[in-house]
Parts: C-alpha cells; sequence; structure tokens
C-alpha cells in the first residue's frame, strides 16, 4: 500500500547564506543566544552560531514495505531503488510511487537476510545482495534500471559467512592486483564485496562486476573486536578503499590498491564510543579528501578529517550534532565537491530525561540502547558546505514532525530489552547517497506509524514498526557546487 507523500517544509529564512555557511575561509561570529525550533546553525563543537539557515525543504514517503536495515542509490536516469529485507522497491516517479522491481525474478534469493544494495554510479549496475543462512550470499544485479536480473548464488567466498555483507564499488588504481600481472579487469570498476566472521573482516574484489570474488582474504587481522563487524565500503575518486570497523576506538582500515592490502588508521580517541555502539560511517569528496563520523561517547555525532586521502587523520574531534542533541545513532554519511558534506543520524533532543530513570532503572546518561519508554528519536541531517575549513559551519535540521522511534533502540542484538514490544525493529544501520545532481536521497526504517503518529504522547509499546521510508532533499543546496540551489523534482510539491 503506496502512503501519500509528504513534503516537509524545515523552517527557513528568505536570505540566502552566500558568504557565511559556503564560505571558504574560517570567519569568527558570535555565539546565538537563542535557536529556532527545528534548525541549527552551529560549530564543530555543537555550540549555535549566529548565522542565518539556508532554505530547504524536504520530500518523504514510505515505500510501501517493510524495511529495517535500508540501503538506497539512485541511477542517471532517476530511479531510486531502496533494499531492505528480500525486497528491492524501485521509484521511477522521484518517490511518489513504488514498485518490487525483482518480484518474480528467478533469480532471487530462496530466503534472505542482512540486504544491502547499492547503485554502481560509473556504470548504473544496481546490486540487491542478500545472505542466504550463515553459509553463503547471493548477489543480483540489474543493468536496466531493474527490469531484469542475473544473479550467482555461490558468491561469499570460504565459508562460513558470518553476517553485515556489505557491497561497494570504486576505481582501480595502478597498484595492487593489476600491478601483479595476469588480472585483467572485465567491468570498469573494481567491485568490494566484505562480511564479518569471528576472526575479522574479509574483503574480496571483483574483476567482472561482481559476477565473481576470486582474490581478496582477511582484510587486517587485529581487526577482530566484536567478530568484525563493521560499516559501509566506500572508495574515494583516487581509488583509496575504506571499511569502518566497529570497534571501541574509532579505526578505519584502507586499502590503496583495490583490496590487496589493507592499513589501519585510529582516531577519536578523544571522544571514544558508547557502548554498546553500532557502526562508524566514512564518506570521500571529489578531491578525496576524508570524512569519518560515528556517535561518541557522549552521544553526539562527532567527525575526523582527512586532507591527504588517508594516510593520517585529526586527532582532535569535531562535534557535528548542536549540543541540543543529546543522543544518536545511525550516522551516515556523504560528500560531493570538496568541503560539501551531509550526515544523517536519529537523535534525540529530550535533555530533560537526562539522569531519570533509564530501561535498566539507571540514571540514562542519552545512550539510545537504554533509552526511557518516553525518549523521542527523529532523523536529522547535518549539512556543512565548508567542512575543510578550520572552523567549519553546520546546520543541522529535523526533518521528520512525528517521531521516528520513541523509547529505546537496540543497539546490540544479544542485548535487547523488549520493552512495549522489540526495541530490535530499527536494526542496524540508515543510508544517504547523492544522485548525478548532488542531490541526498536517505533511506530510514519508521518505527512510528499509524496511531503513533496522531496520539499527543506515544510510548514505547506504540512504536515498534519497521516501516521502510525514503527521503530526499526538494529544494536546497546541492554538494555539487555549480549545480548550485536544487529545485523540487515533483512539480507542485516544494513552497517556502
Amino acid at each position: 500500500m503506496r502512503a501519500v507523500a509528504v513534503l516537509l517544509s524545515v523552517l527557513m529564512l528568505a536570505t540566502p547564506l552566500a558568504g557565511c555557511l559556503g564560505s571558504e575561509e574560517a570567519v569568527e561570529v558570535p555565539e546565538a543566544e537563542t535557536v529556532t525550533d527545528g534548525i541549527w546553525v552551529h560549530d564543530g563543537r555543537g555550540l549555535p552560531l549566529d548565522l542565518e539557515p539556508f532554505e530547504s525543504t524536504y520530500f518523504v514517503n514510505d515505500v510501501g514495505e517493510l524495511g529495517p536495515e535500508p540501503s538506497i542509490g539512485v541511477t542517471s536516469s532517476g530511479c531510486i531503488f531502496f533494499i531492505a529485507l528480500e525486497k528491492v522497491m524501485r521509484s521511477c516517479d522521484n518517490g511518489q510511487t513504488w514498485d518490487n522491481s525483482a518480484e518474480g525474478e528467478v533469480t532471487q534469493a530462496p530466503s534472505t537476510s542482512d540486504p544491502w544494495g547499492w547503485v554502481d554510479p560509473v556504470t548504473d549496475r544496481i546490486f540487491n545482495v542478500q545472505m542466504v543462512g550463515l553459509a553463503t550470499t547471493w548477489i543480483g544485479w540489474s543493468d536496466d534500471d531493474g527490469e531484469t536480473w542475473l544473479g550467482n548464488p555461490h558468491d561469499s567466498g570460504p565459508v562460513p559467512l558470518n553476517d553485515h555483507i556489505k557491497l561497494a564499488t570504486g576505481p582501480w588504481t595502478d597498484a595492487g592486483y593489476g600491478a601483479l600481472g595476469g588480472v585483467n579487469p572485465t567491468y570498469e570498476t573494481a567491485v568490494y564485496f566484505c562480511y564479518n566472521k569471528l576472526a575479522g573482516i574479509f574483503c574480496y574484489t571483483s574483476f567482472d562486476g561482481g559476477a565473481t570474488f576470486t582474490l581478496g582474504g582477511q582484510a587486517f587481522g587485529l581487526v577482530t573486536t566484536n567478530g568484525g563487524l563493521h560499516g559501509a565500503i566506500s572508495a574515494a575518486p583516487d581509488g583509496t578503499v575504506y571499511v569502518p570497523p566497529r570497534v571501541e576506538t574509532p579505526t578505519l582500515v584502507v586499502s590503496k590498491d583495490n583490496g590487496l592490502n589493507w592499513e589501519e588508521k585510529i582516531m577519536g580517541t578523544d571522544v571514544g564510543t558508547p557502548n554498546p555502539r553500532k557502526n562508524s560511517e566514512m564518506a570521500a569528496d571529489a578531491d578525496s579528501n576524508g570524512f569519518h563520523v560515528w556517535t561518541g561517547g557522549d552521544q553526539g555525532v562527532y567527525m575526523s578529517r582527512s586532507f591527504d586521502s588517508g594516510d593520517s587523520w585529526e586527532q582532535t574531534s569535531l562535534r557535528i550534532s548542536p549540543l541540543d542533541i543529546v543522543s544518536s545513532v545511525f550516522p551516515q554519511i556523504i560528500a560531493g565537491d570538496p568541503g560539501r558534506i551531509a550526515v544523517t543520524y536519529l537523535g534525540s533532543e529530550d535533555g530533560d530525561l537526562l539522569n531519570t530513570t533509564d530501561i535498566d532503572g539507571s540514571p540514562w546518561n542519552g545512550n539510545a540502547h537504554y533509552a526511557p519508554g518516553n525518549a523521542t528519536y527523529h532523523l536529522y541531517v547535518t549539512f556543512s558546505l565548508n567542512a575543510l575549513d578550520e572552523n567549519p559551519v553546520f546546520q543541522t535540521i529535523r526533518i521528520t514532525e512525528d517521531p521516528v522511534q520513541k523509547g529505546s533502540i537496540c543497539l546490540n542484538s544479544g542485548d535487547c530489552r523488549d520493552i512495549g514490544g522489540s526495541n530490535r525493529n530499527l536494526l542496524d544501520f540508515n543510508d544517504i547517497v547523492i544522485d548525478q545532481d548532488g542531490r541526498i536521497f536517505i533511506a530510514y526504517t519508521d518505527g512510528c506509524t499509524g496511531e503513533c503518529t496522531t496520539m499527543e504522547n506515544p510510548m514505547a509499546e506504540n512504536s515498534r514498526d519497521r516501516l521502510g521510508t525514503m527521503a530526499y532533499l526538494a529544494t536546497g543546496p546541492s554538494l555539487y557546487a555549480d549545480v548550485g540551489d536544487l529545485t523540487p523534482l515533483v512539480e507542485g510539491n516544494a513552497s517556502a
């Protein structure tokens, strides 16, 4: 069933932000005395700045199916693909209607879990990756906007496979497997496939567009905490590949040679991570500058930057969420032109609940895993158009009007508190991508639907759905500077 599309108009001011949020030079500005509800302009400490926010609106619609752990991609034709559970949901009318593009295909996996989707931005190939039991992985792909699919049910490499399957593509480099001789790629980009075993992270590189994965192995032997759980694979324009392991100290494993060798990079020791924790995530801009984000020990969203393509990283972390957001989870990041980034995450502004009784009967410190039943979580986006500056400026927007979740969000599958229905309903992550115009698209799971959206004070027991939902930037700044301000994709759906 298709829900009616909703356009969320996020508090806007008529004055453009030229010379402010997008400035390339660091400018000292006074701290703001007040913050407008639902929108913040702030510095890299989370403190408000006395700058006018840019104008933006968002288009939001559910995809008509359950969608925990969603991933999203957009082809150059404008078709949007939302992948979660066994379904590949497709919209070719800018998110107004959705259909299951893989329905009835003989290549569909017989039984699946831990899905992952990816659209190759170079070739438009759409990947649907599904774990079949704990033994293997089914990888399907389509080169015609999901009309027809091919697949291989045995692409997992050595078994037993555990979970957290991920796939991405990136440029070929002059080093790596190709430099060894005898290996000639038949596909325009390198296709990377990673998963976790108890021994750590295992990553493989495909030379034939994802049909086979014969070269690779354990990415880095020391990254074994949490059994090799990890976030999404990302590749920079210069071919550098990143995999973020889920470990206590924010870390990246980095390859400069298409996955032949991996090196560990550590950062974030000043802010750490909470326990239990979820994935950190990574993106690189058009000049291969790196941006790594995670939830810090104080529950804010933090970022470390690399100005040399992942070789070195800042050891003083930037807080990129405002201080009013006292709890965060599932941060995801995307980058466009140099210094232009967008980060999405779930967060709570319920500062009045800090130190009240949490789900375990202890004082709540903002950890989503232990949030009390009346804690409210929304979807946020934080932009920076000058993220490479010494003192970058950030703008954060609360996108959702009704909560995405009430009560706790389980961050450890073996340690869930099923209060008011399972708080494992959102599972492990959301996703964010950009299209060829630099417009951001977000896939997330909505736990507060139906009656929960109209109740004056919904509680945890009213918010345990897992509806797949998509949001995209209708109007606002593109992450590609030359595009400028984006115009609506759907006629009549953008308003000030």
